[in-house]
């Protein structure tokens, strides 16, 4: 940090297995992800190309490997995973991941119906290949899964080999574990971490208030994601106590 202050909360050093803050580019020229990753490079532990936009960008290998020679894992959103799953193109996926020199993958279900024992076969599959982040939770906002539902999937993605599981809540941050007005459903989350090691997920949080709530309730070392590159050194503030919202989490707990 740039000067001394005393009860800051410790952050974990990268490379981090918790307190990750994965970050979703929904469009970034070349020379955008290049501005961003010189003021935000530190606080950035995973690249997030959102839903299909992969598939649309210009220069996209370039743009690869400029998040990559600031050593910060990219994956394809989980919509694109599904868009070659729906076309019977698995293993096109696989060809095209390894052609992008791509080794973090994300299994979702989103937007279709996949059977969770075939999804889970999917995660067994492309965890030979790289690390896999599988999603929990449904873009449909009227398909709402009881909290045992949330575990009971959880735990099977890990054991079928997901290093995290990420907790749908959509880019906008309004559906599966928030409610249409963005208000976290609180009753899951902790009913979630029960029986989920908090280390493991990733919440999707987008809002601020989203944000705050993860932080006050797990502490700065929380794994957020679906965070916009504009927002995350104001994130790295508010995780460390240097925000209004946050102001008064660490003071006098050093």
């Amino acid at each position: 940090m740039n000067f001394n202050l005393t009860q800051i909360p410790e952050r974990n050093q990268k490379p981090r297995a918790s307190g990750i803050t994965m970050v979703m580019d929904k469009g970034l020229s070349i020379e955008e992800a290049k501005n961003f990753l010189s003021i935000a490079h530190p606080h950035v532990d995973i690249l997030k190309l959102g839903f299909g936009t992969a598939f649309v960008t210009p220069n996209l290998r370039e743009k690869i490997e400029v998040y990559q020679s600031f050593d910060i894992p990219v994956y394809f959103g989980g919509t694109l995973f599904e868009a070659f799953l729906i076309r019977n193109q698995f293993n096109d996926y696989i060809e095209m991941c390894k052609n992008y020199n791509i080794a973090y993958m994300e299994v979702s279900d989103g937007s279709i119906t996949i059977p969770h024992a075939e999804k889970c076969g999917y995660i067994e599959k492309l965890a030979k290949h790289g690390t896999v982040l599988s999603e929990v939770g449904s873009k449909d906002e009227t398909n709402i899964f009881p909290p045992y539902k949330w575990i009971e999937l959880m735990r099977a993605e890990l054991g079928a080999g997901s290093s995290y599981v990420i907790a749908e809540a959509r880019e906008a941050g309004n559906v599966g574990l928030y409610r249409g007005t963005g208000e976290v459903r609180q009753g899951l989350v902790q009913e979630i971490l029960t029986q989920i090691p908090a280390e493991k997920i990733i919440w999707e949080a987008p809002q601020k208030s989203q944000q705050l709530y993860f932080l006050e309730l797990l502490g700065a070392n929380v794994n957020l994601g679906n965070i916009a590159p504009t927002e995350v050194i104001p994130l790295e503030a508010m995780r460390v106590g240097l925000r209004g919202d946050s102001f008064h989490l660490f003071l006098n707990k050093n």
